[in-house]
């Protein structure tokens, strides 16, 4: 069966939109070629800084013919409903249409029509152009002969009206070939924007400019490599990460892996080569952090550390070249290094900055006196310059400044509830938001709370202070840790539940996969450390809003079933009001674990068919005793299970007291036999109103035992 390989090769794609683009690519051009009645074995995608290729492999040589039929109106129907179908069908007569009769319907028309399969070229060509002009770039911008001013003698070459191709950058050139694996392939030849669809590709941009012409994917492949170029991204990501290993070894070093600016490096090369550049020593004395990301960010180089060091950086940076130099590399080492030191020199700058005094601190006095600050100690004085310059937080929930007064009243109040030191929670409440008024972080946007945490140390603040500072953003997502100090465990809630409960008074709230707040992030931070950290918060005692609350337990519901647990057993034992997760979380566990033994099971059986059959006369509008009357328990049955549920519902009861759901649950389990002997034994549906209606009210107290540690009628199986 024959393979189509395509290429659209245009100048430098942003490396962040590389991977998706090509997975667009290959959905669009699959999707429409099955739409269209063809079928493939296989495809897969590729991507460099220069182009896009799909390989599809096993593609049917044509599309398979089909027969429709199309029924019409009655026989008998008026003129027009007959001509809008013979329309409809293509038919040039009534005559070329098919009677069918039906015994209810009567007679009418049916149209047989046949579609003949097409040729895949055919298909191909024809879908192609649409898919490049609509192709879904984040962005893009104009190019091409039609993009030309009018007048232009480039204007117009694919005819009047055309418009001009939106694409990343300059589409240059196009590969469509198809054919079989071993014989002759063909091009299949489209225009778009005057470039004319071939099989011709070109090489590495400096080493080998020149044209190849290709005949399928294999030799594409190889006659690319020949010419500096390797086209799968995940090889490039395999060289480059080996390659900087190995060098970084042979100088006594190791690299500091980077799986994002891997990524991103392998998408801004065809040829990586990989070198190693150096700054001075004394740059060493800023924070690793700070001496990261500006390498990563400015030059997008990898920095290493000595061999077996967890801590600190060399003076060592690993960089990713796209040419092989004839020099081995010397000159671009050296243009690196000159724009590395450059910028590690305004780094040092920011760091030493950050550490002195503001110029105008007489103006920061009545900020300082608001939140108890010291005008001697440079974090403080941010802190100060944060609330006086009245910087925005959000247009409806006022400054930063105000939100820390927010978090600060919430602070005070979570603290006994941790149990964290009072004092030390309103400390590092004030300060966690100063770093965002430092140099360092005005740069590097992503350091804030690492470097609040660094200033404060230096000024000489409490290890639970500086250590809340950082800890108060997380966690930042399900993998990411959890602040271990109960101050930062006090301050990181805070932090979260104003957020949550500011966005959610002015009616900011997720909608879809829409959450600009990362709200949804927020809360699932709040349940994560309730549920780890064994955190008892009443939720509706600080959210007051029972929306909020059936937020927190949507979010509930996802961690629990991530790690493991039953949808029907969570909703079992969730209710509207339920504000205590960490409560929630435990019934849930006891619960799974008692539904797993036998008499779990069994009781679920008998306990689902007493609500159910209680639901049902409920529903009906049979009257239910408000209690069990034991002068009408006229069979041992019965008068044994009473005394059962009696027994269970007080042991119960008092397990879940002192939250010993386990035993309240092994209490629930003695009810099996008596349920089973009951419904063995009794008619419920007496023909005497009264012993009928005791009955009921049985099975109503079996609802309301079995009601203290879940809702059994939700729980499947």
């Amino acid at each position: 069966m024959p393979d189509l390989l395509l290429e659209l090769r245009s100048e430098e794609i942003p490396a962040r939109m590389q991977r998706k683009a090509a997975g667009d690519l290959k959905k669009l051009v699959t999707d429409a070629l099955v739409e269209r009645g063809l079928t493939y074995e296989g495809a897969r995608e590729y991507w460099t800084p220069r182009r896009l290729t799909l390989d599809i492999r096993g593609l049917n040589a044509r599309s398979a013919d089909v027969r429709e039929e199309k029924k019409g109106p009655r026989t008998d129907a008026n003129e027009k409903a007959i001509e809008g179908f013979l329309r409809g069908a293509g038919l040039n007569d009534v005559s070329e249409a098919q009677v069918v009769s039906d015994p209810k319907k009567g007679d009418f028309y049916i149209a047989i029509i046949n579609k003949p399969g097409r040729p895949a070229e055919e298909i191909i060509a024809e879908v192609m152009p649409g898919i490049i002009r609509s192709f879904p770039w984040p962005k893009s911008m104009r190019s091409g002969p039609a993009s030309m001013p009018k007048g232009s003698s480039y204007a117009g070459i694919e005819g009047k009206g055309s418009e001009s191709l939106r694409w990343v950058r300059p589409l240059q050139s196009i590969v469509c070939l198809f054919g079989p694996e071993h014989d002759e392939t063909q091009v299949i030849p489209f225009v778009i924007d005057g470039i004319v669809a071939g099989n011709v590709t070109y090489g590495h941009r400096f080493h080998a400019p020149g044209p190849i012409t290709v005949r399928r994917f294999e030799d594409y492949v190889s006659s690319l490599e020949k010419a500096k170029v390797i086209l799968d991204a995940d090889r490039r990501k395999d060289i480059i990460l080996h390659d900087a290993k190995d060098l970084a070894f042979a100088n006594g070093l190791e690299l500091v892996e980077d799986e994002g600016l891997l990524e991103e490096v392998s998408g801004l090369v065809e040829w990586p080569q990989v070198l190693m550049g150096t700054f001075e020593e004394d740059y060493l004395q800023i924070p690793a952090e700070i001496i990261r990301l500006t390498i990563k960010t400015n030059q997008k180089c990898f920095v290493t550390r000595n061999q077996g060091a967890e801590e600190g950086l060399s003076n060592r940076f690993i960089l990713i070249s796209n040419i092989e130099a004839s020099d081995g590399g010397k000159e671009i080492i050296h243009g690196n290094g000159k724009v590395v030191r450059a910028r590690l020199s305004d780094a040092r700058h920011f760091w030493n900055r950050d550490q002195g005094d503001l110029p105008d601190l007489e103006t920061l006095k009545d900020s300082a006196a608001k939140f108890g600050l010291d005008l001697k100690k440079p974090l403080d004085q941010r802190m100060a310059k944060l609330d006086a310059l009245n910087v925005t937080f959000h247009a409806k929930l006022g400054t930063q400044g105000q939100r820390v007064a927010r978090i600060r009243e919430l602070a005070k109040a979570l603290a006994p509830v941790v149990g964290a030191d009072a004092a030390l929670v309103d400390r590092a409440v004030v300060l966690a938001k100063a770093d965002l008024r430092t140099e360092a972080v005005g740069e590097f946007p992503e350091l804030q709370g690492l470097m609040g945490r660094k200033y404060a140390t230096l000024q000489g603040e409490n290890e639970s202070v500086a250590a809340a500072i950082e800890d108060h953003y997380k966690p930042q997502g399900p993998s990411d840790r959890l602040p271990a100090d109960k101050v930062a465990i006090t301050v990181a809630l805070a932090d979260k539940l104003d957020t949550l409960v500011g966005f959610w008074a002015i009616d900011e709230k997720p909608t879809g996969s829409k959450d600009p707040f990362a709200l949804r992030r927020a809360a699932l931070g709040v349940v994560r450390i309730l549920l780890e950290k064994n955190v008892r918060l009443p939720l509706l005692s600080v959210a007051k809003d029972t929306d909020l609350l059936s937020f927190f337990h949507d979010r509930l519901k996802v961690y629990l079933r991530d790690l493991g647990a039953r949808y029907d057993l969570i909703d079992a034992v969730l209710t509207p009001e339920s504000d205590d997760l960490l409560m929630i979380a435990r019934r849930v566990e006891a619960l799974t674990a008692f539904i797993t033994g036998e008499d779990g099971r069994n009781l679920l059986a008998g306990a689902k068919r007493a609500t159910q059959l209680l639901a049902a006369e409920e529903k009906k509008g049979t009257v239910v005793a408000n209690s069990v009357s034991e002068k009408l328990l006229k069979l041992d049955a019965e008068k044994a299970l009473y005394a059962a549920i009696k027994t269970a519902s007080a042991d119960a009861a008092k397990a879940v007291e002192t939250e010993d759901f386990r035993s309240a649950m092994q209490a629930l389990s003695t009810l099996r036999a008596p349920v089973d002997k009951f419904f063995e034994d009794v008619l419920v549906n007496d023909e005497d109103a009264a012993i009928r209606a005791n009955r009921l009210a049985l099975l109503k107290a079996i609802r309301e035992a079995t009601g203290t540690v879940a809702d059994f009628s939700k729980i499947t199986g």
